[in-house]
């Protein structure tokens, strides 16, 4: 199990601030917590040098560019044990951006965005059926996409 992190107050405040606008300067998040933006850069380098922040991602509305299917795979493996060397070789297929290892009836769920139906038979035949340890996926295709948010932290 990871071990967790003691964060004080001020390392909370300044993350609970980038989960609402990650665009701001460290100076501007300075400012609003009566620190400098070099204190807010020390703490943020703390939480990525531990782990606790990933960088940061743009999100990218992909119907919007042609991208139109948004696909779930429920993947079954032959062993559980192949589940390192599976998620290996999905993080290979760039259409998949999202990898769980999961409880339940599969042993992995993964996320996927393709252009079309074609692009998704494609992916699905030629690159995710051929990932030697996958003994079968279940396809489940996202009509809308409602809701993308972070937890809050307080």
């Amino acid at each position: 199990m990871e071990k967790k992190f003691e964060l004080d107050p001020l390392d909370y405040k300044i993350l609970e601030i980038l989960v609402k606008d990650a665009n701001l300067p460290y100076t501007e998040i300075g400012s609003r917590l009566d620190v400098s933006g070099g204190t807010v850069h020390v703490r943020m380098k703390k939480m990525e040098s531990l782990g606790i922040v990933k960088g940061a991602q743009l999100l990218i509305d992909y119907s919007k560019i042609g991208w139109d299917i948004t696909a779930f795979l429920g993947i079954y493996l032959d062993k559980s044990s192949l589940y390192e060397d599976v998620a290996k070789q999905l993080e290979q297929i760039p259409e998949v951006v999202n990898i769980h290892y999961t409880t339940g009836i599969y042993s992995i769920f993964a996320k996927i965005i393709c252009r079309d139906t074609q692009h998704l038979r494609e992916v699905l035949h030629d690159k995710i059926q051929r990932v030697t340890g996958i003994q079968r996926t279940e396809t489940f295709i996202s009509l809308e996409e409602s809701l993308i948010r972070n937890t809050p932290l307080f």
